[in-house]
């Protein structure tokens, strides 16, 4: 018996080479899909954990207590805004609370009168970046330069460092958090979104609100607008005072973010409180 010396070749010389092409794409067919599902898969949680409030997967951030909490923090994004930062001020001074308020830079130094304002009521403040950019689109040098930008406004109108921050919209990296932690400062999202952005009536936003709540919330609100400045944000101040008579008579208690947090960022500072 005689053995060829020559190798069986994969495919036979008389096979089309049509039907061999057609062999080899529909093998290719199969394993396509199997990788770009793998890939949405991929994006899709990286899109997930850019955006979502509550998702830890590109750093810790802080959301809010356990739900068997009693307390309730209140935080503003996107001012300060006159005149309704100022109005807001003087609802949750009548009612003895005191929020939380995430600033942009840019506005702060239009008006730093009322962070130092904020800052004598007893509110804590922090930093929501210089001009509110998406930073899930920023590189690590444009993300450090909005961070240290705000950090600087806020300084030289008050003498204050700011401890806290907030992503605008929410978004982030990984090196996003890595640099707000670099310049000492805490991330902080939120469990309860108010949508009052959309500008609805108190009524919606304070049903909105309350669907959501279940203790140690953090409630996202907005006292101005990433857009403009002299946003008009009376709806929010009214629903802040029904949201306060209501769950005030259920027991709660209204505190700041870093009241919520405790020791984890316990700082002499009034800017953390």
């Amino acid at each position: 018996m005689r053995i060829s010396a020559k190798p069986r070749p994969i495919f036979s010389r008389n096979i089309d080479p049509d039907r061999r092409a057609r062999r080899i794409y529909n093998r290719s067919n199969m394993v396509v899909p199997l990788i770009g599902a793998g890939v949405a898969a991929a994006a899709g949680l990286a899109a997930y954990h850019s955006m979502a409030p509550r998702a830890q997967g590109f750093g810790a951030t802080f959301v809010g207590s356990p739900t068997a909490s009693k307390k309730i923090a209140f935080t503003y994004d996107d001012g300060p805004n006159d005149p309704h930062t100022l109005r807001l001020m003087e609802v949750l001074e009548k009612d003895s609370v005191r929020a939380t308020f995430f600033l942009i830079g840019r506005y702060v130094r239009r008006r730093p009168d009322i962070v130092r304002d904020l800052l004598k009521a007893g509110h804590v403040i922090g930093n929501h970046t210089l001009t509110h950019p998406h930073l899930i689109v920023s590189s690590a040098v444009e993300t450090r330069i909005q961070l240290e930008e705000c950090q600087r406004a806020v300084e030289e109108a008050t003498g204050e460092t700011p401890r806290l921050f907030r992503p605008p919209f929410g978004g982030r990296r990984p090196h996003t958090l890595r640099i707000a932690r670099s310049l000492g400062l805490q991330p902080v999202m939120w469990n309860v979104t108010s949508y009052d952005w959309r500008t609805p009536p108190a009524a919606k936003i304070v049903k909105t609100c309350t669907r959501q709540m279940r203790g140690g919330d953090v409630i996202l609100m907005h006292d101005g607008d990433h857009e403009k400045f002299g946003a008009d944000r009376w709806q929010t101040v009214v629903a802040t005072h029904l949201l306060i008579e209501a769950w005030r008579e259920k027991g709660y208690e209204f505190v700041t973010v870093p009241e919520m947090m405790g020791a984890v960022c316990s700082r002499e500072s009034p800017v953390i409180g």
